[in-house]
């Protein structure tokens, strides 16, 4: 199965995350996903290539989330749940999409998404059971799908101009319909046994 690359683009401060001690994640990411790296420290730029003995294409796509994870700013430890775990995903919003290149909107944005101390996307990430990473221009998130549209909406309601405790109530709601949700699924799944 040869013959399947892809690129990604990484800020060059980054780099040396990818690469990790003594090349130690890129070896890792390498071993895991069957794939090879072929970084070029001077541009960012990463191809990512299948082993020929790889035999699952999707391979490609989790080794392209990961080094994405890593390059917005997720320590590997965190960017490696996304093949650690078959449900996790990666979701980035840039926020040029948004402002287009407004500094002090983007600026602004991203300190009511950290909040003081980082307080509010400790408490997005703990409501949320998402992680999230606010590097650059975008707003990155890890998590199962379920997981990443609750934070990701709470994102938006923040960008939108939502005051911070609308979005804590929604929160709130969402992680309580979770629970009952998993509740249900349990008592539904321990009747049947």
């Amino acid at each position: 199965m040869a013959g399947y690359d892809t690129f990604v683009k990484v800020p060059k401060e980054r780099i040396g995350v990818l690469v990790g001690p003594g090349g130690h994640v890129k070896e890792e990411v390498q071993r895991r996903l069957s794939v090879e790296l072929d970084i070029d420290s001077e541009t960012g730029d990463i191809t990512i290539s299948l082993n020929k003995d790889a035999h699952d294409p999707s391979l490609l796509f989790k080794a392209k989330d990961v080094v994405t994870a890593i390059g917005r700013g997720f320590s590997p430890e965190r960017a490696f749940k996304l093949f650690e775990d078959e449900s996790s995903m990666l979701e980035v919003i840039d926020l040029r999409e948004i402002f287009g290149s407004s500094e002090s909107d983007i600026r602004r944005v991203k300190g009511r998404i950290i909040g003081k101390d980082g307080k509010t996307r400790r408490i997005i990430e703990e409501m949320s059971e998402v992680a999230i990473s606010v590097y650059g221009h975008t707003v990155a998130m890890i998590g199962n799908p379920e997981q990443v549209e609750i934070a990701r909406e709470s994102v938006n309601l923040l960008i939108k101009g939502s005051q911070h405790r609308t979005v804590y109530r929604y929160l709130q709601r969402k992680r309580h319909e979770l629970k009952k949700r998993r509740l249900e699924l349990w008592e539904g799944g321990a009747l049947k046994t």
